[in-house]
């Protein structure tokens, strides 16, 4: 019963996606395909994807090295290179048109004092371009590469650096010699996961690149579906590459990672802080949160707190009214109820499915088929971007035998989708943690299966439980490719609200509401660390 649920919410809409792909010979590749700016919109999403990934792979990599040599009273600084993720990124997207847009973008007012720019009446920079959506996207991607390499760090016996260091190696060596070998399978994992969420990119291209002509194959797919009358079979065919690539890459990994145990470590010492002062290492995480997130938020703060969007600035200029606006108007506060009612509504369907499928695949000794085929369904939205399932339940849920577009059932829905993988891993690494010794003294005093979960396992996952709940409310809260599909005029999140204000041109109140998503989301990221500790959004 649970496959058949799973099937009918991630594999259905997929599935009807590409039979409207394949109808009337294809009609629907042929219409996308055949267009004249196709292999410009084909080379665009493959350098974005290459190229956010080479950023993220080198300044990942670096600040994972980076935090390994802080010393001990430095250690709250591992947790500054995670952060970018719970920023939501359209808020993050915004506040940097706000600061690099070629005319009145505060930096670029700056850097036009500069005595070798002073002549420029625009620019020098320009974010609307290809070369800045890929340096925006690769910041972003970054911290999903630093979780991955930094826990591959960790596992890094000190035995061996020792060793290079006694051998004559220099701290240069020791890094290209010894670690980056050893992270080979962080590092292919982790670019693989950067890979697949750069050529998903939907956020940074809509916003930045929609003015200026730049499209991505997430784009076009918005664009058909939102377009008069819309088109979902070319949507579909839009998105074909995007599944091809997420299936071809996990094969990928698994040739390139081929035996693994080749990269595991034995020793009595692990990774241990150095006792020096690493203030370089500080510096270099330092930096990077400045660009990450100080930055764009404060150009967030600055155009919020001004009546219109401007290349000067005053004293005078400075009010509050776009926060009282904010706060008086039902719209917004609807759209942040509907944020916060979705997100908690998805992740209380959410965690029972993921505890049942960790149950599967951790003790489902009698059903590895079953458990295969479960693992795969819910790991798919990992590797397929959530713009894809948004076209997939806009399609399904327009036409009968559910008819939900419109209501919040639809973008609770969508939610679970996107939620699963997450839900089940964090509490399968809880249960395979507990170990069986547990589930095997209940039963041996005669406790049935019901009971044993309910009495023992479910109390001592109690933390690993409430952090997957606080860790899937910080992503969903800014959730936007799917929400932006599946929303009606009637129904909108955060977000799709935000983006509707940014189309009209109303940029302080867009300010302002990027920074209420942020408040919404740090609201989380504190509720996190309170249930699950200082470290639970390493989790992530």
């Amino acid at each position: 019963m649970l496959l058949a649920v799973l099937a009918y919410l991630v594999v259905l809409p997929l599935v009807r996606l590409q039979m409207l792909a394949f109808e009337d010979g294809a009609r629907g590749y042929r219409s996308q395909y055949g267009r004249f700016d196709i292999a410009q919109t084909l080379w665009t999403t493959v350098i974005l994807a290459v190229g956010s990934l080479v950023i993220a792979l080198v300044l990942g990599t670096l600040l994972a090295y980076a935090a390994s040599r802080l010393p001990a009273r430095l250690g709250f600084l591992r947790m500054i290179p995670i952060l970018p993720i719970v920023l939501p990124a359209v808020a993050n997207i915004v506040g940097w048109a706000f600061l690099l847009s070629p005319g009145p973008g505060y930096l670029n007012v700056v850097l036009r004092t500069l005595p070798w720019w002073s002549d420029l009446e625009s620019g020098p920079v320009d974010v609307y371009t290809v070369p800045w959506i890929v340096i925006l996207t690769g910041f972003g991607l970054t911290s999903f590469v630093y979780l991955f390499v930094s826990s591959g760090m960790d596992n890094i016996s000190s035995e061996h650096l020792e060793a290079a260091r006694i051998s004559g190696s220099s701290s240069v060596g020791v890094f290209f010699r010894i670690v980056l070998p050893l992270l080979r399978p962080s590092l292919v994992y982790g670019g693989g996961i950067a890979f697949l969420l750069g050529l998903g990119q939907f956020t940074g291209p809509l916003l930045l690149g929609q003015n200026s002509g730049v499209k991505v194959l997430t784009t076009e797919m918005y664009r058909r579906v939102s377009e008069s009358p819309s088109d979902f079979a070319a949507a579909a065919a839009a998105g074909s590459p995007l599944v091809l690539f997420g299936l071809a890459l996990v094969l990928v990994q698994k040739v390139l990672l081929g035996n693994q145990s080749r990269f595991v470590t034995h020793g009595g010492k692990a990774f241990s802080a150095p006792s020096g002062r690493g203030t370089w290492a500080a510096v270099t995480i330092a930096v990077y949160a400045l660009f990450a997130l100080v930055i764009p938020i404060l150009g967030l703060v600055i155009v919020s707190l001004t009546p219109y969007w401007s290349g000067s600035l005053s004293w005078d200029l400075l009010t509050l009214d776009n926060f009282r606006a904010l706060a008086s108007d039902d719209a917004i506060v609807g759209s942040v109820l509907t944020s916060v009612l979705t997100s908690l509504g998805a992740v209380a369907v959410c965690i029972p499915i993921g505890y049942v499928m960790a149950n599967l695949l951790v003790r489902g000794r009698r059903f590895r088929v079953l458990g295969l085929i479960g693992d795969f369904m819910t790991a798919l939205p990992l590797g397929i971007p959530a713009v894809i399932f948004g076209v997939g339940f806009l399609l399904t849920y327009t036409e009968p035998p559910l008819i939900l577009y419109g209501t919040r059932t639809v973008i609770v829905l969508v939610y679970i989708v996107l939620m699963l993988p997450f839900s089940v891993r964090l509490q399968m690494t809880a249960m395979l943690a507990l170990g069986n010794t547990y589930t095997e003294a209940s039963a041996t005093s005669g406790a049935s299966p019901w009971v044993t979960n309910i009495r023992i396992l479910l109390p001592l996952m109690r933390s690993a439980i409430f952090g997957a709940v606080a860790l899937m409310f910080i992503l969903l809260t800014h959730e936007f490719a799917a929400s932006l599909l599946v929303r009606a005029s009637t129904t909108q999140v955060m977000g799709t609200l935000l983006y509707d204000m940014w189309q009209n041109g109303s940029y302080p109140m867009v300010a302002a509401m990027a920074l209420l998503m942020t408040v919404v989301t740090t609201t989380g990221v504190a509720f996190a660390m309170l249930v699950g500790g200082r470290n639970v959004l390493s989790k992530l």
